[in-house]
């Protein structure tokens, strides 16, 4: 019988993102209506379909042998898991998503210490009474289902919500009076899951291979032709260009330049490099980058 890794996705708002990482990985997954078990080209994986607020309890009890969630629902939950990485991405950004303290723009509401006696809608119920206890106030914290953003001008006092940009709690005018909790993706496993020899090497390569990824979106590689004579001056004013591979071309006195840098920077620095003597100059994406 062939050995078998049970590997928890994301169901819900970030399982789309969370797909389309494990494919640049090099992990194919397809999902049908029809079955909640999705089809992954490896068979060493079975592929669990769950909500993120769950997957740290079916991890901790063994249920799953790995799995993906936020680091908000490893410490709402307070599972005890093997955090093995953190993986920066999301729906809207690269950026961490907060759990924020929120209250309408009129409310008096200026800090924590004004909740005393106050009521709280929030989905992350464990961690509010956690953060009020930590500040020494009373108030009653409720279970949010949705629409917590409403609740807070017509039911509650105040909510607690996720946020990544801010946008939505500002077009629904609300104003954050506190930070809880920043979190991020997290590729979390079984600790008994985890002293497998087998199980581990096969979670290492997935992190791994998920790490090259996510480092890869922010990237390009960058190829040129230059000089072989303008070529110290070319990386002593470009230190983006650090540690390139350099190779001699079959036109004498000329190299091929190659590297890797950062997406953003690339259209201040093609007009430099050309400026520089640079020719034929490519600019291509990458799928995986391991360091």
């Amino acid at each position: 019988m062939s050995k078998k890794l049970k590997f928890g996705l994301p169901k819900g708002s970030l399982q789309d993102a969370t797909i389309e990482k494990m494919a640049k990985a090099g992990f194919n997954i397809s999902v049908s209506s029809r079955s909640y078990v999705p089809y992954v080209d490896d068979d060493e994986l079975e592929i669990r379909l769950i909500r993120a607020q769950e997957i740290s309890r079916y991890v901790e009890h063994g249920y799953l042998d790995c799995g993906i969630t936020g680091y908000d629902w490893v410490i709402e939950n307070g599972s005890k898991v093997h955090e093995v990485g953190e993986f920066l991405f999301s729906k809207a950004t690269r950026q961490p998503a907060r759990w924020v303290l929120c209250v309408p723009e009129n409310s008096k509401i200026k800090s924590v210490k004004d909740l005393k006696g106050k009521r709280i809608a929030t989905e992350v119920v464990n961690l509010t009474k956690k953060y009020l206890k930590k500040n020494g106030v009373k108030a009653e914290v409720e279970f949010s289902w949705g629409a917590t953003e409403m609740k807070a001008h017509e039911l509650v006092d105040a909510i607690v919500e996720l946020t990544e940009t801010g946008s939505s709690l500002r077009a629904n005018k609300l104003r954050i009076v506190d930070t809880l909790l920043s979190s991020t993706p997290r590729l979390i496993a079984n600790v008994e899951a985890w002293k497998n020899p087998w199980k581990r090497k096969k979670i290492e390569t997935l992190a791994m291979l998920l790490k090259g990824a996510i480092e890869a979106e922010a990237k390009v590689g960058l190829k040129m032709n230059i000089a072989e004579k303008n070529l110290a001056k070319l990386l002593r004013e470009l230190p983006a260009l650090r540690n390139p591979t350099i190779s001699s071309l079959s036109l004498k006195g000329w190299v091929a330049v190659e590297t890797i840098i950062d997406e953003h920077i690339v259209r201040e620095l093609i007009p430099q490099l050309k400026a520089a003597g640079a020719e034929g100059i490519i600019e291509y994406p990458l799928n995986k980058v391991v360091y």
